[in-house]
């Protein structure tokens, strides 16, 4: 058997899958539109390439073990591009006999008025984004229940972590230049978080642990939930110093939305902070024996990266 395994995505999830792939003795390709390395290590082949090319994909993954979907388009350009990102990148798996792992979120089981959320909730979105998250679920299900690629599914909160810009330019950076981190909603709701360095290793997992993960939904380790103004005061304690959160609301994120298409996309998600959004991840954790790593510790591996890699200047 091959121990090539393909990851499309060079950001914060895919690489943390790579360097766990490579803990375990594995060869890794990355893939990305550029080409460029960025932080992957010398060891690991990086492949320039338009993930939308399902020709390109399949030879460019010749050999694979597994191949995993790490990439996603811009937040504002899902509809309609999404789904057929994910179908090239499948169907390249299924021509070559690969394994297919999907990196998804959560969106596809909408509103669950603050009930956990195990892999057994109802998927019942009522959302745009979520509607493509639950149609692009079912299609690789379909496609494994016909025999047509064998798939595993990875979910995750919304995760923080090293490496990760988005949560770097709202929450990192302005805490660490002494300015207010952004926060959304209700400051008092529990709310799962995950970290991305332990997303990128479950979905390693999962690539790495024979036919018992396959055909299935998996939701990866998860911290216990903790409230945004604890996970605030986690990011206080790591950097030192107090900080005081600028919060949004929906009426003030929809103002922002009109001016900034990000934000116009953020509106129809912020259920998730208004209400308990708390993520039920121990199928996962029984299974392999697998640990999220504790808010403290994430926070404290957020801080120092961020710390040691400044906000680039705009020019």
């Amino acid at each position: 058997m091959s121990d090539l395994h393909v990851i499309f995505g060079t950001g914060p999830v895919g690489k943390s899958a790579m360097r766990e792939l490579l803990r375990l003795g594995q060869r890794v390709r990355m893939i990305n539109r550029s080409g460029n390395r960025s932080t992957v290590p010398q060891e690991v082949e990086v492949i320039g390439s338009d993930a939308y090319d399902e020709a390109a994909n399949i030879r460019i993954t010749q050999g694979a073990t597994a191949i995993y979907q790490c990439a996603q388009p811009e937040y504002h350009q899902w509809e309609g591009n999404f789904p057929r990102l994910q179908s090239a990148i499948m169907n390249a798996a299924a021509a070559n006999g690969a394994k297919f792992i999907v990196c998804d979120n959560l969106y596809m089981y909408g509103e669950t008025n603050g009930e956990p959320i195990s892999e057994t909730s109802p998927v019942n979105p009522h959302t745009k984004k979520g509607k493509i998250r639950k149609a692009m679920a079912e299609a690789v299900m379909d496609a494994h229940k016909s025999g047509k690629v064998k798939v595993a599914v990875g979910r995750a909160s919304n995760f923080f972590g090293p490496e990760d810009s988005i949560t770097g330019n709202l929450i990192f950076y302005p805490a660490l230049a002494g300015k207010s981190p952004n926060a959304l909603g209700r400051l008092d709701m529990p709310h799962t978080f995950s970290y991305a360095p332990d997303f990128g290793k479950a979905l390693a997992t999962l690539g790495t642990a024979g036919d018992k993960a396959l055909g299935q939904v998996w939701h990866i380790p998860n911290a216990p939930p903790v409230s945004q103004s604890q996970f605030l005061d986690a990011l206080s304690k790591a950097i030192g110093k107090p900080v005081k959160p600028m919060v949004a609301g929906p009426f003030l994120m929809s103002v922002l939305g009109l001016f900034n298409p990000v934000m116009k996309e953020t509106v129809e998600m912020m259920y998730e902070w208004q209400k308990p959004f708390v993520v039920d991840s121990r199928k996962f954790e029984n299974a392999f024996s697998m640990r999220a790593t504790p808010l403290a510790q994430a926070m404290s591996e957020s801080v120092a990266w961020f710390r040691s890699h400044p906000k680039p200047e705009k020019h």
